[in-house]
């Protein structure tokens, strides 16, 4: 597993889960298990992430500590966690190829979602989401989380509609799923997802982690978000259709 052609794209695949956690939200993160399953059997990819993510959570709390909003959080977390024992359930049962369905579904699921944003022909509404709507995104960011690392769309759904300031919006972020990512942990080492080269792995990655969180950090007040997302909606429409390909055939 640890050749050349893995680091290749590990490499550069975490720096940009980085960047997307420690500066963007965590909706784009989830491209690095879709770029890593591209390569290795999806479980593994998934197992090789988590200890990655929850690296990039850690120095990423620093920075926004005290910026979010105790209350959205508090709902998310409330909900992701038993969200997170669904994907349990249905882990168990899951084949290599519907869990490259799933991946695949959700990378391109959340580029729609984000360009029907943009156009107009899907919007949040006028007002808030209520308080229940965000134990219902947190449900399913516990369950997407778990199965493929991609709990960044429902929650963000919920927590645009309530008008929370970029930072605001970061750091609550960053709180609700380093919790998620915690309370992960667990499941996937009795699932059997940590192995010594996933060890291995995360040793050699962990630079690239850190150096992406950093980066991602510095450009959450630096830089414009348009070009970077128009990147991260190619790459994972491109690796969305290819996992599709790959588990339907």
């Amino acid at each position: 597993m640890l050749d050349l052609w893995f680091f290749a794209l590990a490499g550069p695949a975490v720096i940009f889960a980085g960047i997307s956690k420690g500066g963007f939200g965590s909706g784009a993160a989830f491209a690095s298990s879709s770029i890593l399953a591209l390569v290795i059997e999806p479980r593994l990819a998934l197992g090789v992430m988590l200890p990655l993510l929850m690296l990039i959570d850690l120095a990423s709390l620093k920075p926004y500590w005290g910026k979010w909003h105790p209350k959205e959080a508090l709902l998310l977390i409330i909900g992701g966690l038993p969200g997170v024992a669904l994907g349990v359930a249905l882990y168990k049962i899951a084949s290599p190829d519907l869990l490259r369905v799933l991946i695949g579904t959700i990378s391109v699921g959340f580029v729609l979602w984000q360009v029907s944003q943009k156009k107009g022909w899907l919007t949040l509404g006028k007002g808030p989401l209520p308080d229940s709507a965000g134990f219902l995104a947190g449900l399913v960011a516990g369950f997407t989380s778990f199965v493929s690392h991609a709990g960044g769309p429902p929650a963000a759904i919920f927590l645009l509609s309530r008008n929370i300031s970029k930072t605001g919006y970061q750091a609550t972020s960053v709180l609700v799923f380093s919790t998620i990512n915690l309370a992960k942990f667990v499941p996937y080492a009795f699932l059997g997802m940590f192995t010594l080269e996933t060890a291995t792995a995360n040793l050699a990655l962990a630079p690239f982690a850190l150096l992406g969180t950093w980066l991602g950090v510095h450009a959450h007040r630096a830089l414009s978000e348009r070009a970077f997302f128009t990147f991260t909606y190619v790459l994972l429409t491109l690796t969305g259709l290819k996992l599709l390909w790959d588990g339907l055939s």
